[in-house]
């Protein structure tokens, strides 16, 4: 009786000293597997890296438009684009250009377009007296101003590699990527993807000239 007493005693103590030894590597055990399984779950629920389209203006030639009002991004965008054009301080010369070619309703009118609107600076690189030459040759000044217009919207990505046919029957090409484009392997874009109610405008710093 005595022997069995003994041999439970011992049972118990030695279940007892165990017992914590036993907790301690599940409790290790399972803190491992919910810290992997929480690691797991993190890396599954992180967001994946996407290159997002770029929808936005970009370009050095942006950083002088206008803030507020309808020069502005928001406010060129809800203008069509000859109107868009002559509240942007930096078009002063293409505006007065596509008036003197009668070109205004066409462009206002037009559906869809993407104009290459050569800046105040692109025009003062022409000599003055080519450049006022041209100004009172409306044929001629019409040409040179519908070589800047592409019969359809087109996105920084169509530029860079890309090849159009532009409302004067003249072609067109561009390249580039990212935020660098050329038009024509001549003109640099200082300020693209600029939304108009009707076109796209990408602003360059050479004036398009088509050959004869």
């Amino acid at each position: 009786m005595n022997n069995r007493r003994f041999r439970r005693i011992a049972v118990t103590v030695s279940t007892a000293a165990l017992l914590p030894l036993a907790l301690t590597a599940c409790s290790s055990d399972s803190g491992t597997s919910a810290s992997g399984s929480g690691a797991d779950k993190a890396a599954s629920s992180a967001p994946a890296e996407e290159t997002q389209p770029m929808d936005q203006p970009f370009g050095p030639g942006c950083a002088t438009v206008p803030k507020e009002g309808a020069g502005s991004f928001a406010g060129m965008a809800q203008d069509p684009v000859a109107t868009a054009a002559s509240n942007n301080p930096a078009l002063s010369t293409l505006v007065a250009a596509v008036k003197q070619a009668g070109l205004v309703d066409t462009l206002n009118s037009a559906e869809n377009i993407t104009v290459f609107a050569p800046t105040d600076d692109a025009f003062a690189k022409i000599p003055k007296a080519d450049l006022d030459k041209l100004l009172a040759d409306k044929a001629q000044l019409t040409k040179v101003l519908t070589a800047h217009v592409v019969g359809e919207k087109l996105t920084p990505n169509q530029l860079e590699k890309g090849s159009f046919d532009t409302l004067a029957k003249t072609g067109l090409t561009t390249a580039g990527s990212g935020e660098a484009y050329t038009v024509n392997d001549s003109s640099e874009v200082v300020c693209g993807n600029v939304p108009t109610a009707n076109a796209t405008v990408y602003i360059v710093d050479t004036v398009l000239m088509p050959s004869s």
